[in-house]
C-alpha cells in the first residue's frame, strides 16, 4: 500500500464505477440500436418497394439479429464480470478489487466501449444505406469491427475467469453467435448490393449502337481509375498499419517511415504491457 502512487488513488477508486457505467452505457446503446432499426424497417416499408424493399428488409433483419446477439453477449459478460469480482476479491471491497487489478479493469472498459461504439456505427451506416445516402461497404467494415471488439471483450473477461466457469462458456458461445450474425450482415449486404447494382446498371434496353459504345468507353475509363485508386489505398493502408504497430509497441517506426521489430526487453526488467488498443 505504501508503494502505490498516491496520485492514482482517486482514479482507481473510480474504476469500479466506470466499469458499471460503461457496461450500462453499452447496454443502453444496444437497446437504442434495436429501436432505431425497427423504425428504419417501418420507414423502408413505407418509402420503398420491389427489389429495394427486399434488400433493405434483408439487411435490417440481419442487423436486428446481430444486435440481439450483442445484447446477450453484454449481459453474459456483465454476469461473468460479477462472478470474477466475487470469487477474487476475498475480504476486499469491489472497489479495492478493481483498483488492485486496474490494468485488467481498463482493458474491460476499453472492450466494452468498442462493442457499444461498433453497434452505434453499424446502425448509423444501415440508416444511410436505407436512405440511399451511404455505402454498403460501411456496413461490412462495421460488422468486422464488431467481431473484433467482441473478441477483445471475451479476451479481457477470460483473463480473470475460472476455466470451469459456466458464465465463461456462455460468453464464448455468445461470441460465436455474434461472429455468425456479423457474417450474416456481411453476406446480406453483399448480395443486396449486387442486386441493386445489377438492377440500376445492367438495363441496356433501348440504347442505340452509338450510345452503347460511349457507355463502354466510359466504363473502361472508370475501371482504370478505380484500379489506380485501389493501388493507392492499399499503399495508404500499409502505412497506417505501420504506424498502428509502432504505437502498439510491436514495431519501431524509423525516420524514413519504415517499421522494424522492436528490440526485446532486457532480462530482469519487468515492463507493464501496453494498454488495450481499439480494434
Amino acid at each position: 500500500q505504501e508503494l502505490r502512487p498516491k496520485s492514482l488513488d482517486i482514479k482507481q477508486e473510480e474504476l469500479g464505477d466506470m466499469v458499471e457505467k460503461e457496461m450500462a452505457s453499452t447496454s443502453e446503446a444496444i437497446e437504442d440500436a434495436v429501436r432505431r432499426i425497427e423504425e428504419m424497417m417501418s420507414q423502408a416499408r413505407n418509402e420503398s418497394s420491389g427489389v429495394k424493399l427486399e434488400v433493405n428488409e434483408r439487411i435490417l433483419n440481419s442487423c436486428t439479429d446481430l444486435m440481439k446477439a450483442i445484447r446477450l453477449l453484454v449481459l453474459t459478460s456483465t454476469n461473468l464480470q460479477k462472478e470474477i469480482v466475487e470469487s477474487g476479491r476475498g475480504a476486499a471491497t469491489t472497489q479495492e478489487f478493481y483498483a488492485k487489478n486496474s490494468r485488467w479493469t481498463e482493458g474491460l472498459i476499453s472492450a466494452s466501449k468498442a462493442v457499444g461504439w461498433g453497434a452505434t456505427q453499424l446502425v448509423e451506416s444501415a440508416d444511410r444505406v436505407v436512405l440511399h445516402m451511404g455505402k454498403y461497404e460501411e456496413l461490412i467494415v462495421c460488422s468486422h469491427e464488431i467481431a473484433a471488439s467482441t473478441a477483445q471483450l471475451v479476451a479481457a473477461s477470460k483473463v480473470k475467469a475460472e476455466k470451469s466457469s459456466r458464465n465463461l462458456a456462455r460468453l464464448q458461445e455468445c461470441s460465436r453467435s455474434v461472429n455468425e450474425m456479423a457474417a450474416n450482415v456481411v453476406a446480406s449486404t453483399k448480395s443486396g448490393q449486387e442486386q441493386i447494382e445489377e438492377k440500376d446498371t445492367m438495363d441496356f434496353s433501348g440504347m442505340s449502337l452509338i450510345k452503347l459504345k460511349k457507355e463502354e468507353m466510359e466504363t473502361q475509363v472508370k475501371v482504370l481509375e478505380l484500379e489506380k485508386r485501389l493501388e493507392g489505398e492499399r499503399v495508404r493502408l500499409g502505412e497506417l498499419r505501420k504506424q498502428h504497430y509502432g504505437l502498439a509497441g510491436t514495431y519501431e517506426v524509423t525516420e524514413d517511415g519504415e517499421a522494424k521489430p522492436a528490440p526485446a526487453p532486457r532480462r530482469g526488467i519487468l515492463k507493464k504491457p501496453p494498454l488495450a488498443q481499439k480494434p
